[in-house]
């Protein structure tokens, strides 16, 4: 049942879309409640306006000075204290748009007039967001991340401290794990990119620091807490050796060694992404690199003999001048520096033959989520992997003509991979997924720490913006104006497990707190922990 907790203040201005009330001192009120109040018309039509509590202000009345709060302590001037709260409107109902009247009751809104509040009663598909300030369940409309009404989440937040992959993590696990895809689960897939630590290698793993407080928030949020169940493990292939061995630490059980053979390489034409820096749109070279793509396309029977990638850029260099020779003598000698800078990073990810082709290869259908170790690559040839596999993916969707089942991507560090500035093969990628992808069923969950250095159009068509912990700068960027201004002060203050999160329904962006991951994050964290010291090639990592 809703309680009274103030009235409107006939002090200041109260409008239809904002209004302050007047608190009680002694009443508990905080930042991000959910409050209503109601107006009776002529004809006796009631006017109902929720809100939520975003700002608030004690003062004492009727002082003066700034020296009179010591007088009001020593008893000598009777002040006494007064606390003000301003509401922005979340929803009108019925839609006639009148100011609250002052002295009207304000309310705290419970149970149906919260849902009503924050638009949950008319989600067909809520998915859990999380937890509110005051431990209720947070809902986020499906419809707008599944590609019916709109689709992608961006997360943005300071690195190690906004949580940013962990929160990513969640909303598969509760997307997964509620009853929200019903029959669907089964075929439903996401595809993770480990790009930091090997953190995202225990996600098959329960929490062995999981308390029983954190197991009641997920029973909260109609979750059973445990582990992603049905998971797949790929790591590349370690550069020392010939052998098919993962190129992992801490956890070698269950992982699957990837790598492309130089046929696949030639003939799925993967070579544009090997030059994944950002060029500028004018260049040449990215019309030398497909020249040379269909020349090796072409080429089945030169290639066969050769035996790994260095075998492949001798082969290039043998042929480069009859391929391009239209080109400036500087666009192909560009195009050769790249080309041998990349072979020393991806090499080893190149071979003449693996023992097992088709296994070698990434396969995101292989279970419900698959996690893609990259932590370990450089730069060049985490774009490299990244490159080609959502390539892959967005191919297979395409061929299969149909948006479901659906198929999610989580990508960390954003920022490296679709930069604002400059085109490169893998931004293009992105893009099309940020563009295209809600029509084919490919759902992009991207994180990074400064959304002002992404490519606009990505997070422009992103229809959930998250932040986590921003640095205070960055937070009074254009991309950052879907906050209000004490939501922007308050993101840089944000503990680690809280985020403001925007979605289109609601008005207004909600504090949300995720509830400590039931899945281990790490090798200590894991229950039956992953065999350690049992790597024969342990000692050629350093």
């Amino acid at each position: 049942m809703s309680k009274e907790i103030g009235k409107v203040l006939g002090t200041a201005d109260a409008q239809p879309l904002d209004f302050w009330i007047a608190v009680p001192a002694a009443e508990p009120l905080q930042l991000d409640d959910v409050v209503l109040v109601r107006r009776t018309l002529s004809g006796g039509h009631e006017v109902t306006l929720y809100g939520i509590v975003d700002i608030l202000v004690a003062r004492h009345e009727g002082a003066k000075l700034e020296s009179d709060v010591f007088l009001a302590t020593d008893g000598v001037l009777p002040l006494t204290h007064a606390v003000k709260a301003h509401v922005s409107v979340t929803r009108v109902d019925p839609e006639i748009f009148v100011p609250p009247l002052p002295g009207e009751p304000v309310y705290k809104a419970a149970d149906g007039d919260r849902d009503k509040a924050l638009f949950f009663d008319a989600m067909t598909k809520p998915f859990p967001l999380g937890l509110s300030r005051d431990g209720e369940p947070v809902h986020g409309n499906f419809e707008f991340l599944d590609g019916s009404r709109g689709a992608h989440v961006n997360i943005s937040g300071i690195s190690g401290v906004a949580t940013k992959t962990t929160y990513a993590t969640f909303l598969l696990y509760g997307i997964f794990h509620s009853k929200l895809l019903g029959a669907a689960a089964g075929n439903t897939h996401a595809l993770i990119f480990n790009v930091k630590g090997e953190d995202l290698l225990f996600l098959d793993k329960p929490n062995k620091a999981l308390r029983a407080d954190q197991e009641a928030l997920y029973a909260k949020l109609g979750l059973q807490p445990g582990a992603f169940e049905d998971l797949a493990i790929y790591a590349p292939v370690r550069r020392e050796t010939l052998e098919m061995v993962p190129d992992t630490g801490s956890r070698t059980e269950g992982v699957i060694p990837f790598a492309w053979t130089v046929k696949q390489f030639c003939e799925e034409r993967l070579l544009r992404f090997l030059f994944t820096e950002a060029e500028d749109d004018s260049s040449q070279l990215g019309s030398v690199v497909e020249r040379v793509e269909a020349r090796l396309a072409r080429a089945r029977d030169d290639i066969r003999g050769i035996d790994g990638f260095d075998g492949l850029v001798e082969y290039i260099q043998e042929h480069l001048d009859d391929w391009a020779g239209s080109y400036a003598s500087g666009t192909r000698s560009a195009f050769e520096r790249r080309l041998l800078s990349a072979a020393a990073r991806v090499a080893h990810l190149i071979r003449g033959h693996t023992d097992d082709g088709e296994r070698n290869v990434i396969n995101w259908r292989k279970a419900q989520v698959t996690v893609i170790d990259i932590h370990n690559l450089h730069d060049r040839a985490k774009r490299f992997v990244i490159g080609v596999v959502l390539k892959r993916m967005f191919e297979d969707k395409e061929k299969a003509g149909t948006s479901r089942p659906l198929a999610f991507v989580v990508l960390d560090e954003l920022n490296k991979y679709a930069p604002r500035e400059g085109w490169s093969p893998i931004k293009d990628v992105i893009l099309d997924m940020a563009e295209r992808g809600r029509s084919l069923g490919v759902i992009l969950i991207g994180a990074e720490q400064t959304a002002s250095q992404i490519e606009r159009r990505v997070v422009a068509n992103s229809s959930f913006r998250v932040v986590g912990r921003l640095d205070l700068a960055e937070a009074q960027q254009h991309e950052y104006a879907f906050l209000p201004g004490p939501s922007r002060a308050r993101a840089g203050i944000l503990k680690p497990g809280t985020v403001i999160v925007s979605q289109p329904e609601i008005p207004i962006p909600l504090l949300v707190r995720f509830p400590f991951p039931s899945w281990a994050t790490r090798e200590s964290e894991a229950r039956t922990a992953a065999a350690a010291g049992k790597d024969p090639f342990r000692k050629f990592r350093s």
